[in-house]
């Protein structure tokens, strides 16, 4: 990861938190960038809520399947012995607890593992999509996210101001900045990424951080 920043900073470490043979759903943009940054000798088998399992690189439009796409509208493919299945099915793998983890993007996320990533009041919303059933039925729930927004304000609260997706369910947060743990006492401040101190996190983060005596490299 020597080298990496931003977006594809995040995107690689979240893809270190993976085993190979993890069933794995990741969700639109970032989380998607996972899959370029997988440890050597990890592969995944990822779900689609639209009804892939084994979802492949994605393809140039010029060399795509028109009937595989994934859930954000862009051409998709499957890898040797993966399948196609309705939605029913795909869900069924959701909620039964059979997908080892998932990455979301979000809006905000805060200290107590709540995630709001799907709506802001006032605005159009093109639905939650599978986000909420992840939610309730994955375990390792690790948000991949921007540590700010645009306007600077922090994304990562001491409580989420927005309609949730999921409560309490958070495992892991990766900002292009640093590596929190979400656990019962707290967000711990985990790694930092080159050129941030923990002044620097404690600075832009709203929520309130544990600071353990190690903390570790994200890069």
């Amino acid at each position: 990861m020597a080298g990496l920043t931003g977006r594809a900073l995040i995107a690689s470490r979240c893809a270190r938190f993976f085993k190979d043979g993890d069933f794995v759903n990741l969700g639109i943009g970032v989380p998607m960038m996972c899959v370029n940054y997988l440890p050597e000798g990890v592969e995944l088998w990822l779900e689609a809520e639209i009804g892939i399992v084994g979802c492949g690189s994605t393809p140039k439009w010029e060399d795509a399947d028109p009937d595989i796409i994934d859930a954000g509208g862009q051409p998709a493919s499957i890898i040797k012995g993966g399948s196609i299945c309705d939605h029913t099915t795909s869900f069924a793998f959701i909620r039964g607890g059979h997908v080892d983890a998932t990455v979301l993007g979000t809006l905000q996320v805060d200290q107590e593992g709540n995630i709001a990533n799907w709506t802001i009041p006032g605005k159009l919303a093109p639905g939650m999509g599978g986000a909420m059933d992840l939610c309730a039925g994955v375990k390792k729930i690790i948000v991949a996210t921007d540590h700010c927004e645009k306007s600077g304000a922090s994304k990562i609260l001491k409580k989420c101001t927005l309609p949730l997706t999921g409560a309490k369910c958070v495992t892991d947060i990766v900002t292009e900045r640093c590596y929190f743990e979400v656990t019962d006492k707290g967000l711990v401040l985990r790694e930092l990424a080159s050129g941030y101190t923990v002044d620097d996190i404690l600075a832009c983060t709203d929520a309130d951080v544990i600071v353990p005596d190690e903390i570790g490299v994200m890069d």
